[in-house]
Parts: structure tokens; C-alpha cells; sequence
């Protein structure tokens, strides 16, 4: 009834929309006492957030697991099935972090998760994505404005030099985390976006 690649891809896409899920920095937050981190900052469920506890141990923790949704999970896949299904798999996975159907499909902006499939699969990609970011944040002191620069030029040069497979993957990622930051661009519009180390 259902051929064998069928089968993959639907395994595939479940793999990594539920590993994505996981709302590691929620979780982690509430079992060292920090309480509910939807209820403070931006109320997000990702590293930026926890930040916002004090607690920069389990921040870091949280952007390693979340960066691991979609490096670790669309690797083990593409190891197991081939590459196409696991940049499948990595990209189910941002989704996943995005729209958890845990927490009624209210969850991070996806950023960490998008930097580790880049780096897992498609490398050279991922430096790219890590200079653009760093140098504009460095620059403009926006985070935000780094990482959605970051996505236009990494989706822009994958589509060119990576037209298939990862290609595809970079560029629908690319396109969830430009409408994750939505409100980030209307406040960088309107100059009230925070900068990075600035409270509030």
C-alpha cells in the first residue's frame, strides 16, 4: 500500500517534528526552579529566554539541545536513510521547535535549531550563517537583525550552490525563522527592538 520511500519520508518528517518539539528550555527551567519561562521576556521557550532567568548554565544547555533538534536528529536520519531525509528530518525538526503541539504550537524562534542543521549537514553553510551573524550583531547590536541576515544570505547562496536537497531545506527554514521574527522586524522598523546586553 505504501512504497518503502513513502514510508521514509513520513518517517522522516515525524522523527524530527517531535524531536523538535521537546521544549528542552522550558523543562529545564522549571526542574532547577526557575518557574514557567513563558510567563517572563519575550515568553519563548529558547535559550534567549532562559537567559532572562539569571541562570546562563542552563541557557547554554538549552542552545546546545536546541541546536541539537535538528543537527543531531537529521544526521542519525540521514545516516540511517540517506541525505535527503535528513535534511527532511532537520527541517521537520524546526517546526516542530516552532509549533510544538505540547504547548498548543506556541514555541521558540528557532534560530539555535537552524544554526545546528546547518552545521550538521550542510557545513560551509553554517560558517556562513555564524560570520553574517556575528558580524552583524557585532555592528548593529541587534541579535535579531544577525540572525535574520544571516537566513536571507545563507537561503540565497544554498539555493544557488546547493539547488537540491539542501538547498530546499535551508530555504524553507529560512523562510519559518523570517516569519517567527515578525515582530522583531516591526519593532527594528520602528527602532524599539532591544539591543544585545540591553534589559527590558
Amino acid at each position: 500500500m505504501f512504497s518503502p520511500d513513502l514510508l521514509n519520508w513520513i518517517f522522516a518528517l515525524a522523527i524530527g517534528y517531535f524531536a523538535g518539539s521537546v521544549p528542552f528550555g522550558l523543562l529545564l527551567a522549571m526542574a532547577t526552579g526557575q518557574g514557567d519561562i513563558r510567563k517572563i521576556g519575550s515568553g519563548n521557550i529558547g535559550a534567549t529566554n532562559v537567559l532572562r532567568t539569571g541562570r546562563k548554565d542552563i541557557a547554554v544547555i538549552t542552545l546546545i539541545l536546541d541546536a541539537a533538534k535538528a543537527g543531531l536528529t537529521g544526521w542519525l536520519v540521514q545516516s540511517w536513510l540517506g541525505v535527503p531525509f535528513g535534511y527532511v528530518a532537520a527541517a521537520a525538526a524546526l517546526i516542530g521547535h516552532c509549533y510544538p503541539i505540547w504547548l498548543r504550537f506556541k514555541g521558540g524562534k528557532g534560530v539555535a535549531t537552524f544554526f545546528g542543521g546547518l552545521f550538521a549537514l550542510v557545513w560551509p553553510i553554517g560558517i556562513l550563517a555564524a560570520i553574517v551573524w556575528l558580524a552583524t550583531a557585532f555592528i548593529t547590536k541587534y541579535s535579531s537583525l544577525g540572525a535574520l541576515i544571516a537566513c536571507v544570505v545563507c537561503a540565497v547562496v544554498a539555493i544557488i550552490f546547493y539547488p537540491q536537497g539542501a538547498g530546499v531545506m535551508v530555504g524553507v527554514m529560512s523562510a519559518i525563522i523570517l516569519w517567527r521574527h515578525r515582530e522583531n522586524i516591526g519593532r527594528l522598523r520602528r527602532g524599539e527592538e532591544s539591543k544585545i546586553g540591553q534589559k527590558g
